[in-house]
């Protein structure tokens, strides 16, 4: 088992109950992967440097977890098709 960060910027037109809900989704993914997550921490919603799918804000949320190294493939294929998540990073913490 290995610590991750993962960290999503996700639309900023979703509302609450659709926000927590792709909260919900992630973790329900790092679960069932074999994993658990240690730590939900909203940044909140920030002002990107760059206009992406013509957003200039996003809602910046980090996770940290601790999953088995085979996870990641499966997660990141998850994240990549959720629309909502306008980009995401998953990093190695040592």
């Amino acid at each position: 088992m290995r610590k991750y960060e993962l960290v999503c910027v996700i639309h900023t037109d979703q509302d609450e109950a659709a926000f927590n809900g792709i909260i919900d989704k992630v973790k329900s993914w790092v679960s069932d992967a074999g994993g658990n997550v240690d730590k939900v921490d909203v940044w909140g919603r920030k002002r990107m440097s760059y206009a992406i799918r013509k957003q200039r804000e996003g809602q910046y949320v980090l996770f940290n977890i601790t999953m088995p190294p085979t996870a990641t493939s499966v997660l990141d294929q998850n994240l990549r098709f959720l629309e909502p998540v306008i980009r995401y990073m998953i990093t190695v913490v040592d």
